[in-house]
């Protein structure tokens, strides 16, 4: 089992018998606590969710306007979510008021979005998923197969709402369901190849996507069985938990990247069914992807039954230079704030000229990753930066456009200007590694400054730490001194430049002297 498994066992556990219960046989379950003791705090949240449920009254441009401050462009893809989701969510709110509602039939707007990689479509449902309050799971339709013994069975997914609820089956009832790449499932076609288990796992994710009663337990989890064992154990008297979810209210959103479905629909449009159509240009695979049809989708190798699951259908654009730059300055989730806080770990703080920014987006671009481009470029502007400026007193520095484009060059620039900063960084490091020395051996050590020259040239010129240095240096120190101290030797030790040239000389010759004429220890430098 896994540590998760362990985990989510133990929960279930603390909430049929109580906390340090023992639930076997020969263990008497604790008692139930006192009454206010059984309502803790995750209860409450989940009242709150609930209420939030019923009380569900967001608009349509209420959720585009929140998704604009974290996803850049993409606005049919917002338009065509939020309405579905308005949708979706004002039914089951009137099936939690209205008890003759939950007898309607209701044809649920579950979604396919499509679009290339990194440009929005996980977050874009995130965020959906927060605003509303529900439990968001989401799934790698690859993880999957038709048997469950190889991969993961597709009912595992609902299993996993229920454990992001905290065990609320009535919560993850209400939840979304996000499964992405589900065009690696297409059994045939040009995008995906032969997949022998894609058309199964299409099979069986048609009963979840409607309205079915998945077991909570499966059948080739040991947790579950164990989760049986309690049940049994707690007997008939005990209290009875749900045992199964229904999907009726859970909203099935599944997207892909749909590689060469795009030129399957030029194909269908353009009347041209001959010969060999060149590559569709980037900038018009969002229009092509728009314009898909039932039958592009069957001829890409999905199940006519499949399809007819997912109603609502939504392409997302790609992304230009522009869009990435505008995601750098201005959305809420942009991966420059990321940066900023992991320097922000070593109280170094940067800015970046509008032309480098610039760049950086010309630069994502090319990688044809979407927004994900951004971080592999600055990744490498930024990796030596990270590397070097932490062990330095420089606090911060200017990106502009040289820098994205020679990154080492300006760091170099930048460490030959500060130098003395670097210098006093390092006898800082030595100062540091005094202090430890001391805490754990009790003797104080004091650097002469052509002993902390040398360290730091040593330092530099072997692109090593002075704590390395140090520590490779003194390694023999706390055994010698010991054996100094028990002749009666000084808790100051005084480190002249020879004691750096060699330590291990300088060490034996104190010993020998200490047990020979005298207390052999070098005197603290004269005023």
């Amino acid at each position: 089992m896994s540590k998760d498994d362990l985990d989510e066992l133990q929960k279930q556990m603390q909430k049929m018998f109580g906390k340090g219960a023992m639930p076997f046989p020969g263990f008497h379950a604790q008692q139930p606590a006192s009454e206010e003791s059984q309502v803790p705090d995750e209860v409450e949240e989940e009242i709150d969710v609930f209420e939030k449920i019923r009380n569900f009254e967001l608009k349509p441009k209420e959720i585009r306007d929140e998704l604009d401050r974290f996803v850049i462009k993409q606005s049919e893809a917002k338009k065509v979510l939020s309405v579905a989701v308005c949708d979706h969510y004002n039914h089951v709110r009137r099936c939690l008021s209205e008890d003759d509602t939950l007898e309607d039939e209701y044809a649920k707007q579950n979604i396919l979005v499509l679009g290339p990689t990194g440009v929005g479509k996980t977050y874009l449902l995130k965020c959906i998923a927060k605003i509303i309050g529900v439990p968001f799971v989401k799934a790698d339709a690859t993880k999957f197969s038709e048997t469950g013994y190889v991969g993961r069975d597709v009912e595992d997914i609902v299993r996993d709402l229920v454990k992001v609820a905290d065990g609320n089956v009535e919560l993850a009832e209400y939840g979304i369901v996000y499964i992405d790449e589900v065009d690696k499932l297409a059994s045939s076609g040009e995008g995906s190849g032969k997949d022998v288990s894609g058309r199964g796992v299409q099979i069986n994710l048609l009963k979840l996507m409607e309205d079915a009663d998945i077991n909570l337990k499966s059948q080739t989890d040991m947790m579950g069985q164990m989760e049986f064992m309690m049940d049994m154990v707690n007997g008939p008297g005990g209290k009875k938990r749900k045992q199964s979810v229904s999907t009726r209210h859970i909203l099935f959103i599944v997207s892909g990247a749909f590689g060469h479905l795009a030129e399957q629909i030029e194909k269908r449009l353009s009347g041209s069914h001959i010969g060999f159509v060149s590559n569709v240009e980037k900038e018009d695979v969002g229009n092509c992807l728009s314009r898909v049809e039932t039958s592009d989708l069957v001829k890409y190798g999905f199940e006519p039954e499949f399809v007819g699951r997912l109603p609502v259908r939504v392409a997302c654009e790609p992304l230009e230079s522009a869009d990435l730059k505008e995601i750098l300055v201005s959305s809420k989730g942009s991966i420059l704030k990321q940066y900023r806080e992991d320097f922000a770990g070593y109280n170094i703080d940067f800015s970046i000229s509008d032309d480098a920014l610039s760049l950086v987006a010309a630069k994502a671009s090319t990688e044809n990753t979407g927004a994900r481009g951004l971080m592999t470029v600055l990744e490498k502007v930024f990796r030596h930066f990270k590397f070097e400026l932490p062990s330095m007193d420089v606090k911060d520095f200017f990106v502009d456009a040289e820098t994205v484009e020679d990154p080492l060059k300006a760091l170099g620039v930048l460490l030959e200007k500060n130098k003395e900063l670097h210098k006093k960084a390092m006898e800082r490091d030595v100062e540091a590694f005094s202090l430890r020395f001391e805490a754990e051996c009790a003797f104080v050590l004091k650097f002469e400054q052509a002993a902390l020259d040398l360290l730091v040239d040593l330092s530099l010129g072997s692109d090593r730490s002075i704590r390395a240095i140090c520590e490779d240096k003194f390694k023999d120190y706390p055994y010698g001194l010991k054996l100094l101290a028990e002749k009666g030797g000084k808790k100051e030790i005084f480190i002249t430049r020879a004691v750096i040239e060699d330590p291990d000389k300088e060490l034996s010759r104190w010993v020998v002297s200490a047990f020979g004429a005298g207390a052999g220890l070098p005197e603290p430098p004269k005023a």
